[in-house]
């Protein structure tokens, strides 16, 4: 009678999860683990990246996209190091992910063997589930259990396997369970849903702040708004979530965002926040009331202070609130919002239209949006770039994918070839600036590998830009933020790519529709100006202080203050 081995039964019962493809690199702690992936490969597929950083963040990405689980591998010690940066933004961003790493053989562990590194010791902060496998028998119940949790707990699950363990035949005592999770249908206590209709029908100016959560609920969302007639605002990680010329968005809030957001936290009286736990408190109102919706208990009330707590799904709490609060008459607060957001994107439109050399950053997001489909895949590096596309790009349809707790640079280029494995007919972008791209850069070759026609747009001021204005908003002079670029356009042709380099502003939409009809991976390098600052939407005097204490200090050094004799 035929038994699988260990390493066998890994894969299959992945492929019974659903899971068809694995992010990673192959080497000797797991090589047990690839000969069973290569027999079954018509089924699943293992995409060999060029570094398991690179690798960690893709199988993020494409968890954030689908809401399937994302599936990394890499070997003992520094391969299993590597993944942490990437699993850690799965982690701050609730995406289900699974982490496979080797180890050394089961009776070497705890002798100081070749690369052995404490693996349960490392991964234990950032996993919702961290087990060694101990025998072939136990296998399949943990591998079902890691999968469970990670989507249970929409976190990471880390399985570290001895490299002696995949070789052995899984005997019949082994304990089988089902590789299937289920989902529930949580609403908030009535009692809170009740107060909460009492706090929304008392107010005269509320505002919706939404966020990630809020996702995949732009209808129930939108009907909430309307009746109680509010301008919704939208955190970094929810953009997309209606879309962005929507008459009720007032965009983005913070550093990020616009000033109709602000003010409108300025003004209003009743602050809901749906599916967030906005972190930048100081953007946030100091005297309104708060309600909080979030799935999870724990978020609710943890960065700002709440009134009234409902803990359950967005959906489900929005449909019960739209069927029993009352319909606010006063239209007032939201049309003079409108009105204002509406000044904003005229605003916007004279940065966008700047025709001046190098290219304005806000530019480039203009050009790219004439030639984006209404259900492309943008993946945002972060930086400068990131305030360029969350302000400036128009949102419809399309998904915008960005490392938002971590921030960690170089998240564009993964997270681009995750959205091409989990949408190949769609349009991918990963938008990125010189410092983030330069981080992952070695990863487009996978994409040439696996024929993924991604379109990377590279923004090169030759300068990690946002830390260079950072330096300068706390008075200082910039300092180690220079960087020293190879031509990118140049690099992709070298990897087997198309490369285009672009220095003025008429060239970027030939370059961008003639990189659509490639079909091939794909840079597009455009210079843009070093010196365009992404200033926050409200700046504060604190700010101005500090940026003009920044100037004086520049003038001095370089001698070019005239002072006024003695």
């Amino acid at each position: 009678m035929f038994k699988p081995t260990a390493g066998e039964q890994l894969v299959d019962l992945l492929i019974e999860w659903g899971v068809d493809h694995i992010y990673g690199m192959p080497g000797d702690t797991i090589n047990s683990i690839i000969e069973p992936l290569r027999k079954a490969q018509d089924k699943i597929k293992f995409i060999q990246v060029r570094h398991e950083e690179a690798g960690a963040l893709a199988a993020a990405a494409y968890a954030k996209m689908t809401g399937k689980l994302g599936v990394c591998m890499a070997i003992a010690g520094p391969g299993a190091i590597h993944l942490l940066n990437g699993l850690y933004d799965a982690k701050l961003d609730g995406a289900p992910v699974l982490a496979i790493t080797g180890q050394v053989e089961s009776d070497q562990i705890g002798t100081g063997s070749f690369q052995e590194v404490n693996l349960e010791r490392m991964f234990d902060d950032v996993a919702v589930y961290n087990q060694r496998i101990m025998s072939a028998e136990q296998l399949p119940a943990v591998v079902n259990q890691a999968i469970r949790m990670a989507y249970a707990k929409k976190g990471v699950s880390v399985l570290s396997i001895p490299d002696d363990i995949p070789k052995f035949e899984v005997g019949k005592e082994a304990k089988m369970t089902s590789s299937f999770t289920v989902k529930q249908t949580v609403l908030p206590q009535i009692e809170d849903l009740q107060q909460a209709k009492k706090l929304i029908d008392a107010s005269k100016q509320p505002v919706i702040l939404a966020g990630r959560g809020a996702h995949g609920t732009r209808e129930e969302l939108l009907a909430f708004a309307e009746k109680i007639a509010a301008p919704i605002v939208l955190t970094l990680p929810g953009k997309g979530v209606i879309p962005d010329k929507h008459t009720y968005c007032m965009g983005g809030l913070g550093l990020l965002g616009t000033k109709p957001a602000y003010e409108a936290m300025q003004e209003t009286d009743l602050l809901i926040m749906i599916g967030t736990s906005y972190p930048f408190t100081g953007f946030l109102p100091d005297k309104a009331k708060n309600i909080q919706i979030d799935i999870d208990p724990g978020k609710i009330g943890q960065k700002y202070p709440v009134d009234i707590g409902l803990a359950g799904e967005t959906k489900a709490t929005l449909d019960w609130l739209n069927q029993y609060i009352s319909h606010k008459e006063d239209r007032s607060f939201l049309e003079r919002s409108m009105e204002r957001m509406n000044k904003w994107w005229e605003k916007l439109d004279r940065q966008e239209e700047e025709s001046s050399v190098p290219i304005k950053p806000q530019r480039v997001i203009r050009a790219l949006e004439n030639v984006v489909s209404d259900d492309a895949i943008l993946s945002v590096d972060v930086g400068n770039v990131t305030v360029w596309a969350a302000r400036h790009f128009h949102m419809t349809n399309q998904q915008f994918v960005i490392s938002s707790w971590l921030a960690t640079l170089g998240c564009g280029l993964p997270g681009a070839i995750a959205g091409k494995m989990a949408y190949p007919d769609k349009q991918v972008f990963a938008i990125c600036g010189d410092g983030g791209f330069a981080m992952t850069m070695a990863d487009f070759v996978t994409a040439v590998k696996y024929q993924l026609p991604i379109i990377v747009i590279v923004l090169n001021n030759d300068k990690i830009a946002m830390i260079k204005f950072e330096q300068e908003v706390l008075g200082n002079i910039e300092y180690a933020t220079d960087l020293k670029n190879p031509n990118f356009a140049q690099y992709a042709e070298a990897c087997g790519g198309v490369g285009y380099r672009v220095e003025n502003p008429e060239d970027l939409l030939p370059a961008l529709k003639d990189a659509i009809q490639q079909h091939k991976p794909c840079i597009i390098d455009v210079i843009v100006d070093a010196d365009e600052a992404p200033m926050p939407s409200n700046i504060t005097f604190a700010q101005a202080a500090c940026y003009t204490k920044h100037t004086l200090k520049a003038l001095f050094q370089e001698g070019r203050l005239d002072l006024p004799p003695l």
